[in-house]
């Protein structure tokens, strides 16, 4: 991997690892579907000015329906379970917990191509669960019901994200990727108008909430995902999935150093844990690749063998 693409990924990592930290702020003053509302609506206007000014729009006439399912299986409904689970996690136990997407990719994709499960990746399997409940029934914060249903929360946008995954790699495979993105935010965006309406913002938000709602949408998902098809062209998928080790770490330290989120033991533990279980079910090669890969490429090589899933790893 070359310098720049090595730069490119570590501030990708810290785009989608301060995206829990913007939430955290956000979310209790906006709520969360009214915050994603306006993330997915403000970043898919921005993708969609970059579409028009490259001449790659969306059909929308022919696509509108994939759109719809696809900005509901990885946007809508995956960022709006992470805000309400971040009304009682912290940032980085979201963020940690949020790791766990390429584990029900493996699972999602075993039970759809009929295939066994190596000795391997079983073991992922049961050592990201063990690092969940480390995190979550010895992490610093009270265990009762709220925080229970705040990490299920979490970890059903990280099974959402990996439907998304499966999905995008049938539908999409061959559309180009900002039309995709594009298409996938707004779509995101159309299906939570109604609720949005039905759930307004608690109260108006202030300087400090404006500035954070900002940073999510424009930085943290319209630039990050522009970095991260970016890093697919140059370094391939397995490349550009190494993000998965670096976000949470980021998230780890954004919310220690700006919301100053108590730390025990059983953080760092969890995080090892969970990310070792990645590495078994994905076989990442951290060097990435330097050679651009083909276009029927991207969906086998972002996940190994029986996986067709593309990474999706953002809160």
């Amino acid at each position: 991997m070359a310098l720049v693409d090595g730069v490119a990924l570590l501030l990708l990592a810290a785009l989608w690892g301060a995206s829990f930290l913007f939430v955290r702020v956000a979310v209790p003053v906006l709520g969360p579907v009214a915050l994603i509302e306006v993330r997915v609506a403000l970043a898919g206007l921005a993708l969609l000015a970059v579409a028009l000014l490259v001449r790659r729009l969306p059909d929308v006439r022919r696509d509108w329906r994939g759109f719809l399912v696809l900005g509901g299986l990885s946007a809508a409904a995956p960022f709006t379970l992470i805000a309400a689970a971040e009304l009682r996690l912290s940032s980085s136990l979201a963020a940690i917990l949020n790791a766990t997407t390429p584990l029900f990719t493996l699972l999602i994709s075993a039970v759809r191509l009929r295939e066994r499960l190596s000795v391997r990746r079983l073991a992922g399997v049961v050592l990201g669960l063990a690092g969940v409940v480390v995190l979550v029934g010895l992490g610093p914060l009270r265990l009762d019901g709220a925080l229970m249903l705040a990490a299920g929360a979490s970890l059903l946008a990280a099974l959402f994200y990996a439907l998304g995954g499966v999905y995008a790699a049938t539908r999409f495979a061959q559309t180009p990727a900002l039309v995709t993105a594009t298409g996938q935010q707004l779509g995101a965006a159309v299906l939570l108008v109604v609720p949005m309406l039905a759930l307004p913002p608690a109260r108006s938000p202030d300087s400090g909430v404006v500035l954070a709602v900002l940073a999510l949408a424009l930085a943290c998902t319209a630039v990050g995902f522009g970095l991260f098809y970016r890093l697919i062209r140059r370094v391939g998928p397995a490349g550009a999935l190494s993000v998965t080790f670096l976000v949470p770490l980021f998230g780890l330290l954004w919310g220690a150093v700006f919301l100053h989120e108590p730390l025990t033991w059983a953080t760092p533990a969890g995080l090892v844990l969970v990310l070792a279980a990645v590495l078994l079910v994905t076989n990442i090669r951290l060097t990435g690749r330097t050679r651009s890969p083909s276009p029927s490429s991207l969906t086998r090589e972002s996940m190994p063998d029986d996986i067709e899933a593309a990474p999706d790893h953002r809160a």
